[in-house]
C-alpha cells in the first residue's frame, strides 16, 4: 500500500539517486492531508506503487544538489534586483531634495517615498503567503505579473513632476509589484533547504546587502551622467533582464497539487492559524519591531549625515559600506542560526547595535567614525533578520505547514515598523535641526542627536526583547 506523507516530510525527504514516485498519489496526499500527520513516521523512504501508470517524477534532494542552489542563487538575483534597489533610496533622497523639480517641493513628502514602498512589501508577506495556500498553481504568474507592474511603475515615474505622482509610482507601484515578485520564493525556501535553511536565508538576504553596496555606485554615477530621468529609465530595463532571467530558475521542489474546476480549494484564511497561539512569536514580533525601528532610520538618513561631514562622494561611499557590511552578518548570522539558539544570536546582535548607534554614531564627527559605524551598526543589525527563519519555524511548531505564514506576519510587523521609525526619526530631525544647540555640541552633531538616541534606545529595548524570546521559545527545540 503506498505510504502517505505529511508536507513537511516531503520537504525533507532526500531521495537516492534513481529513486523516483508516483505523481498522482503525492498530489492526492497533499491535497486531502493539508499537512496533518496521516502515517507516524514521516522518515520512512517514499514509494508508492505505479498502479495506474500514473507519470514519474523523482524528487530532487534538499540542501544540496544542482536545483537547490540554482534556486538559492536565483532567490539571492531578485533579493538584490529588489531589495538592494530599496535600499539605495538615500542617493536618490539627497537628489530629490536638492535638484529640481523636486527640491522645491516638501521634503518630508520625498522621504515618504521609499517607506511606502518598504511598508507596502513588508505587508504583502503574509497575504502572499495565505493566497498561495489557496492558489500554489499560481506562483509563477504572480511573479511575472510582479515583474510587469514594478517595470512600468519604475519606468512611469521618470516622466513625473510632482511628488505625489513619485510616492504613487515609486512607492506603491514599485511596493506592490516588487512585493510579488519577491514573496513568493519566500515560500519554496523551506522546500530546498531545512538543516542549512538557515545559511540559505543569509545567503539570499545578504542580496539586498550587495545591491546596496553596489547599486549606489551606479546610480550615482548614471545621475551624474545622464540625469534622473534615463537613469530611471535604464535601470527598468537592467531590472526586467535580471528578474526575467531569475525567475526563470524558481521552481517548487515538491510538485504543485492540480485543482479542478468543481475541486474545492483550501480557505484563503486557514481556519487554525496556530502559530498565532505560540508565545514565541509574539516575544520574536515584538523584539523584530523594535529592531527594525532602529535599523531603518540608519539606512535613510545616514548618507544625509555623512554629507554634512564630508562629501556627496563619501555619502556613497558610507551607504555601501553599510549595506556591504549587512552582507557579512546575513550569511555569518544566518549560519550560525543552524548550529546556535537564535535567541542569543539576537541579543549580541541588537546590543551591539545599541553601543555603536550610541557611542560611535553619537559621538561621530569625523568620516573615519562615520565609516566605524556605518560597518558595525550594518553588519550587526543588517544580519538580524537571518535568523527569522528559525523563529518561523518554532512559532509554527508543530505545523510545520504554517511557518511560511508566521514568516509573512513577520514580515508584516516589520512593514508597521519600517514606516513608524522613519516617521518618528523625521520628527526628531527636525527638531534636533531647529535647536540652537545642534552646531554647538559634541553628541549628536547637525541636530541628529535625537535620532541616534531613538536609535540607540530601540536597539537596547530589542536586546532585553530577545531574553524574552528566548524564554518562550519551545524547550523541545532547545
Amino acid at each position: 500500500m503506498p505510504q502517505l506523507l505529511t508536507i513537511e516530510s516531503l520537504y525533507k525527504y532526500n531521495p537516492p539517486p534513481g529513486e523516483s514516485f508516483v505523481m498522482s498519489e503525492l498530489r492526492t496526499t497533499a491535497e486531502s492531508s493539508f499537512g496533518k500527520q496521516v502515517e507516524k513516521d514521516n522518515n520512512q523512504v517514499l514509494h508508492a506503487t505505479n498502479t495506474n501508470n500514473a507519470p514519474i517524477q523523482e524528487l530532487p534532494p534538499v540542501d544540496k544538489g544542482r536545483d537547490a542552489w540554482v534556486f538559492c542563487i536565483c532567490a539571492f538575483v531578485l533579493e538584490t534586483m529588489v531589495w538592494g534597489f530599496d535600499f539605495t533610496y538615500g542617493i536618490f533622497q539627497a537628489y530629490y531634495t536638492s535638484n529640481p523639480p523636486f527640491n522645491s517641493q516638501s521634503h518630508v513628502a520625498i522621504s515618504v517615498v521609499n517607506p511606502t514602498a518598504l511598508a507596502i512589501q513588508y505587508v504583502q508577506g503574509l497575504l502572499t503567503s495565505l493566497f498561495l495556500g489557496r492558489y500554489p498553481d499560481h506562483l509563477k504568474t504572480i511573479m511575472w505579473v510582479g515583474l510587469g507592474l514594478s517595470t512600468v511603475s519604475m519606468f512611469l515615474s521618470s516622466f513625473v513632476n510632482q511628488v505625489s505622482f513619485l510616492i504613487l509610482l515609486h512607492g506603491v507601484g514599485l511596493g506592490i509589484g516588487g512585493g510579488m515578485l519577491y514573496w513568493p520564493i519566500i515560500a519554496l525556501v523551506s522546500e530546498w533547504f531545512v538543516q542549512r535553511r538557515g545559511l540559505a536565508g543569509g545567503i539570499i538576504f545578504a542580496g539586498s546587502g550587495v545591491g546596496g553596496f553596489v547599486f549606489p555606485f551606479v546610480i550615482n554615477a548614471l545621475l551624474s551622467h545622464i540625469g534622473l530621468r534615463w537613469t530611471l529609465r535604464c535601470w527598468t530595463l537592467v531590472q526586467f533582464v535580471f528578474c526575467g532571467l531569475a525567475l526563470l530558475g524558481i521552481k517548487s521542489r515538491v510538485p504543485v497539487p492540480k485543482f479542478r474546476k468543481d475541486q474545492k480549494r483550501p480557505r484563503f484564511i486557514p481556519p487554525k492559524m496556530q502559530f498565532l497561539k505560540q508565545s514565541v512569536f509574539w516575544t520574536y514580533s515584538a523584539t523584530y519591531m523594535l529592531q527594525t525601528m532602529s535599523f531603518f532610520p540608519v539606512s535613510l538618513y545616514i548618507a544625509t549625515f555623512t554629507t554634512s561631514i564630508s562629501s556627496p562622494l563619501s555619502a556613497t561611499i558610507v551607504l555601501a559600506l553599510f549595506n556591504s557590511a549587512s552582507v557579512f552578518g546575513q550569511i555569518i548570522i544566518g549560519y550560525m542560526s543552524d548550529h546556535f539558539p537564535y535567541p542569543w544570536i539576537m541579543f549580541v546582535s541588537t546590543l551591539g547595535s545599541a553601543i555603536s548607534a550610541f557611542l560611535l554614531w553619537g559621538f561621530a564627527d569625523t568620516l573615519a567614525r562615520v565609516f566605524a559605524f556605518a560597518i558595525i551598526f550594518g553588519c550587526l543589525a543588517g544580519g538580524f533578520s537571518s535568523v527569522a527563519f528559525a523563529a518561523a519555524t518554532d512559532s509554527a511548531s508543530p505545523y510545520p505547514e504554517q511557518a511560511p505564514m508566521a514568516m509573512g506576519a513577520f514580515t508584516l510587523v516589520k512593514g508597521v515598523a519600517a514606516i513608524i521609525g522613519p516617521i518618528i526619526s523625521a520628527v526628531l530631525l527636525n527638531a534636533g535641526k531647529s535647536s540652537t544647540l545642534a552646531s554647538s555640541v559634541s553628541y549628536g552633531k547637525f541636530g541628529f542627536g535625537p535620532v541616534e538616541l531613538f536609535v540607540g534606545s530601540c536597539a537596547m529595548a530589542s536586546s532585553v526583547a530577545s531574553l524574552a524570546v528566548a524564554a518562550t521559545r519551545p524547550r523541545l527545540n532547545n
